[in-house]
């Protein structure tokens, strides 16, 4: 058996002869397929990481600009070529989608106006007009936020299950290990270690997987709700302009 064999790893002194490597090829094949699953959670999860590293750098850079165009602009028609180069920034599709319904409640005030002279009917348009705009507006912000929250579910994942999924590895190593001492009739540390040792990887890279995906899931959470806030001030800004707007026709 593998694990019996693995012996051999040892001098009489009780020292391991061999790597870490040796110590995974001499595994039993469902250890090593643990390992190999815990493996492709690892590079999927640090793929992830390095992606949202990249995507929020993006997003942050794109609305410091945007908000900078947004602040030395006096009209909003004005700022809307400018946030449409920011293709990555969440205040600029924010306000794209604001602008957006904003444009299409001018233009029915104005059809209305030339249609029909009845103060009441385009005082209610108005207000229902005014309300589309909000809901616009929040439905950018919830789109935002999913795209921003994407692939972070998979980084919750391999941190709560991948020591689970280690763990099952070392009981079953742990076990053929066992199975291999009451066949072998030898129940000696030369015996028993280097099973036991392979079996205690599988946990080890259950824990190097879920630690980073831990970490940095709850750093990418945090940075989603901050960005969350960030789109709701201004969605509320955005909205006290037109509605100022409104009022003083």
């Amino acid at each position: 058996m593998n694990n019996i064999s693995s012996v051999t790893s040892m001098d009489l002194g009780g020292h391991f002869q061999g790597s870490l490597l040796g110590m995974v090829l001499n595994a039993g094949l469902m250890v090593q397929f643990v390992l190999l699953l815990l493996l492709v959670f690892s590079i999927v999860s640090w793929a992830i990481i390095f992606l949202k590293y990249k995507g929020f750098k993006k997003i942050v850079a794109e609305n410091k600009a945007f908000l900078g165009a947004y602040m030395g602009s006096s009209k909003l028609s004005d700022l809307l070529p400018q946030a449409k180069k920011f293709e990555n920034s969440s205040l600029a599709e924010v306000f794209r989608s604001g602008y957006g319904e904003l444009t299409k409640l001018t233009k029915v005030l104005r059809d209305s106006a030339s249609s029909r002279d009845n103060a009441d009917y385009a005082s209610s348009l108005e207000i229902r007009g005014i309300d589309n705009v909000e809901r616009a507006l929040h439905r950018a912000c919830d789109a935002e936020a999913s795209k921003m929250e994407a692939a972070l579910g998979f980084l919750a994942t391999t941190g709560s299950a991948s020591p689970f999924i280690g763990l099952f590895g070392t009981v079953w190593g742990i076990m053929d290990t066992f199975k291999g001492i009451g066949a072998k009739g030898a129940a000696t540390l030369a015996v028993v270690a280097p099973g036991i040792s392979e079996s205690l990887i599988a946990t080890a890279a259950g824990l190097a997987a879920a630690i980073p995906a831990v970490i940095f899931y709850n750093y990418y959470v945090n940075r989603v709700k901050a960005m969350n806030l960030e789109m709701d001030n201004f969605a509320s800004e955005f909205l006290n302009i037109v509605e100022r707007h409104q009022a003083n026709k």
